[in-house]
Order: C-alpha cells, then sequence, then structure tokens
C-alpha cells in the first residue's frame, strides 16, 4: 500500500464518519491521507454572480474551507501524526473519486451526502464508484462491531481473488479474525432468491456440498500461509447469498466482496451481492475489483 488514502467529505455528518475510516487506514499502512471535496454545481444551482468552476460567490468558499479544516480535525484527532492533504477539485464527486482512486492506495467514502451542495452519494454514485476505481473502495456505513471479525464473501471467481487478499491484510493489520463465508444452493434455489423461503430441490447434496467445500478452499489457498496470524473461520452455509450476507454482517468489524462474482459479464456495473451489501449491510463495505488488493 504506497499511495495515499483519499476520502470524499462533504460536510455531512456520513462523510466525517468516513474521515475517521479513512485516518484509521491511512495510521495503519503508513501513509499520507488526501481530503478531497468535489466542488460541482448542477447548472441550475449555480450561486447568483458565481461562475461554476469558481466556488467563490455566495460565501461558498468560506463554507468549503470549513468543511475542509472539520474534516481536517477530525482526522488529527482520530490517527495523530498522519500527514494529511487538503484539495478542492472542481467538478462531479464521482468523476473526480474515479480520478483519485488512479494514484490512491484506497478511496473512502460515507454512505449518504448532503442533497445539494457537494454531494457525494446520492443514487448509484457509490455502486459506480466501486465498480470503476481503480483501487478497493472502502464506503462507511451501518454500526461496526469494534470486537467483530472481518467478513470475506467468497464466490470462488478468479475475479474475487483481490478481495480475498484484501480481507486477509485487513484482518492481520487490525488484528481481527477472519469469517470466510460461501454460501452455495442450486440452480433452482437461486430462481428463487427472494424474500419467501425457497423451495428447496434435492439434488445429490453430498456431491454438491462437496464441490463448493472445494471452492471455499481453493479460494483462501494460500494466503493462510501467508497470514500465519489471521485466525480464519471458514463457514460454508447453504441458503440465499444477499439474505445470509447482509445477516451475517450484523456481527462484522468489515465486509469484504468482489465486484463481480460468478457469471458477472463484464459491462456490467456492479454485481447484485455487492449492490444489496453496499445498500443494506449493517457495517462497512469494501468492494475490491479483480487485480486490486
Amino acid at each position: 500500500m504506497n499511495g495515499p488514502v483519499v476520502v470524499g467529505v462533504d460536510g455531512s455528518a456520513s462523510s466525517l464518519e468516513a474521515v475517521e475510516a479513512a485516518a484509521r487506514e491511512a495510521g495503519l499502512h503508513g501513509v499520507g491521507l488526501r481530503v478531497v471535496h468535489a466542488f460541482g454545481w448542477p447548472a441550475a444551482h449555480i450561486p447568483h454572480g458565481g461562475r461554476p468552476w469558481e466556488p467563490s460567490g455566495a460565501g461558498m468558499r468560506e463554507l468549503i474551507d470549513g468543511t475542509l479544516a472539520k474534516a481536517e480535525r477530525r482526522a488529527n484527532e482520530t490517527a495523530p501524526g498522519i500527514e494529511v492533504m487538503r484539495e478542492i477539485v472542481v467538478g462531479e464527486p464521482v468523476t473526480v473519486l474515479e480520478i483519485e482512486s488512479r494514484t490512491a492506495s484506497l478511496v473512502v467514502v460515507g454512505s449518504r451526502g448532503l442533497s445539494r451542495f457537494g454531494a457525494l452519494l446520492l443514487g448509484s454514485t457509490a455502486g459506480h464508484l466501486a465498480a470503476h476505481a481503480a483501487c478497493p473502495v472502502l464506503v462507511t456505513r451501518g454500526r461496526p462491531n469494534p470486537a467483530g471479525p472481518v467478513l470475506l464473501a467468497v464466490d470462488g471467481s478468479p475475479a474475487a481473488r483481490g478481495a480475498v487478499e484484501f480481507a486477509f491484510s485487513r484482518a492481520s493489520l487490525h488484528g481481527t479474525d477472519l469469517v470466510a463465508l460461501h454460501i452455495w444452493s442450486t440452480r433452482t434455489e437461486r430462481a428463487y432468491d427472494s424474500p419467501a423461503d425457497p423451495p428447496f430441490v434435492t439434488y445429490d447434496e453430498e456431491r454438491l456440498h462437496d464441490e463448493e467445500e472445494r471452492v471455499l478452499a481453493e479460494a483462501l489457498g494460500g494466503l493462510r500461509d501467508r497470514y500465519p496470524d489471521v485466525a480464519v473461520d471458514r463457514r460454508l452455509v447453504r441458503g440465499r447469498v444477499r439474505h445470509t450476507l447482509i445477516e451475517a454482517s450484523a456481527e462484522a468489524a468489515l465486509v469484504v466482496v468482489g465486484a463481480r462474482g460468478r457469471g458477472g459479464f463484464a459491462g456490467m456495473l456492479l454485481g447484485s451481492v455487492s449492490q444489496a451489501l453496499l445498500h443494506h449491510a449493517h457495517c462497512p463495505v469494501a468492494v475490491v475489483r479483480s487485480g486490486q488488493e
């Protein structure tokens, strides 16, 4: 982890939570923290007498400076001694943060932004950033269990290898256990992945269970030796993927998931499981794309 940790701020309580999480990560990894505010007024909300590329009208400069100063104070209180850099960038927040991710080791954002000036996470912005950023993205949300484990969603796809390595490294650095959770079902059951209980169809369940056990073992292959300090709890559960992961997140400090799982298409923005966790997990969610760690 060589690049800085980048955190997007907009003055909301959610973004200040993101600053705290980002500062902790920067401190643990011994890297700098970039506090970024993206200034982009929608055309209909440009202050009278101001220009969209110059945040100086209607006291905007003072407002932005105050937002950044507050974020910097929160970062220094959370992780004293880290290098904090403040940056105001003109542009749409999602575009700005995507560009920032090219030189960052991690981008951190809150799950809720303001409804106007500087809004960071409205609509699908979090999902878009998680799907397209050049580094892992951490979205702070819910109420993490400080004593809880890192929860890794294992799907067994080659594209998820980066998520597995990210989860091991975070568990090692934070001194927590790692729960590697692999959820499986029959093809018929997947078609009924809904709030209602699915009709469990009997196949050769023993053979299916053995195959899924192999998927879980292969996904963790080699990393248990590289991180001998991490206690790993391997869990193989038959059930509905999204529901089971969201439920398990209530006891976790962090959930780590790949951007796309088995059967995903390159053109998709983000897998349905990742999307569901970003919206409903009970703790922060880290989304790691293929090749990132």
